[in-house]
């Protein structure tokens, strides 16, 4: 392959194919709750990007249950990353977390805790938790950072900033955990060279792993409102597909690719629709890969 993907990783660290379960732990996020505001991210969706997890109703272990039930019609895969997608997963007490993230790596068939959050909902007791987890399964965190200019977080009504994800980052890996970030390609108002300094900041963030996320524009948010008043600019599957070979040549060969596009609700999704054939995505990646003769890592410095 021409790129470290996830699927390589897993197949080397752990023998063979690990297939992620989508967990929701029934969390909010302070961008949603008032605690920062009401309106949420401006392109996150009502499940708090977490929309192929299962019923927060169920408790965890019945939710992997669920969701391992789902997949064997698929494969016969014995290895599975429960992954916290929905919402911010270290937005409440620590006692709960520590009761669900435990529940989590209970199950023998789990080999790595995946947890999804913000760069502002963390705390000592939480670091601590996280640590005491990671000495039992590996735990990586997913952290949003989305974009490093300041001016395409707060135009999204993010509440974050970027100087919140070095310092996570820091006590992470202070840690031994680790960190895969979050890249949004395609926000409303951003250049490629913009997208590209956030790749490039990225590429030197000493994390280990990264997901390039093609932006979705979905049902019933307010970058929904936005596109339908006044539509901004969106890739075409050309332009998206030969852009990843860029931001991919700039990472270190070293990061793990967990991402390339993302799996926008096919009941949601208003644009572009082309992203709904991630076959044809991927396929035509790997095709400019090997037109432009090309890899990972090419320009990194």
């Amino acid at each position: 392959m021409r790129y470290y993907s996830l699927n390589d990783y897993c197949k080397k660290t752990f023998g063979e194919k690990v297939y992620k379960l989508s967990l929701n732990g029934g969390m909010t996020c302070p961008n949603r709750d008032g605690s920062l505001s009401y309106t949420d991210c401006f392109y996150c969706s009502e499940g708090g990007s977490g929309d192929f997890a299962s019923d927060s109703s169920l408790p965890i272990a019945a939710q992997l249950s669920e969701a391992r039930r789902r997949l064997s019609s698929k494969t016969d895969c014995r290895k599975f990353i429960a992954y916290f997608q929905a919402f911010t997963n270290t937005y409440a007490p620590v006692e709960y977390l520590e009761k669900i993230f435990y529940e989590a790596i209970s199950d023998p068939s789990v080999c790595v805790l995946s947890i999804g959050t913000r760069t502002d909902c963390f705390n000592d007791e939480i670091y601590d938790l996280l640590s005491r987890l990671n000495n039992i399964k590996p735990v990586w965190i997913e952290l949003g950072l989305q974009s490093i200019h300041q001016s395409t977080l707060d135009a999204m009504n993010t509440h974050t900033k970027v100087s919140d994800f070095t310092v996570v980052c820091n006590e992470l890996n202070k840690r031994s955990i680790k960190v895969i970030a979050h890249l949004i390609l395609g926000l409303p108002g951003e250049t490629k060279e913009m997208m590209l300094e956030s790749v490039d900041f990225a590429a030197k963030s000493n994390i280990f792993g990264i997901k390039l996320q093609l932006l979705h524009v979905l049902r019933n948010t307010k970058l929904a409102e936005l596109y339908e008043k006044d539509p901004f600019p969106l890739f075409s599957l050309e332009e998206y597909c030969d852009f990843i070979v860029d931001c991919i040549e700039r990472l270190p060969p070293g990061m793990v690719i967990h991402r390339m596009t993302g799996d926008g609700p096919r009941k949601l999704l208003i644009a572009p629709m082309w992203s709904t054939d991630k076959k044809r995505v991927l396929n035509t990646i790997n095709q400019n890969f090997i037109k432009r003769n090309t890899y990972q890592g090419r320009f990194f410095i």
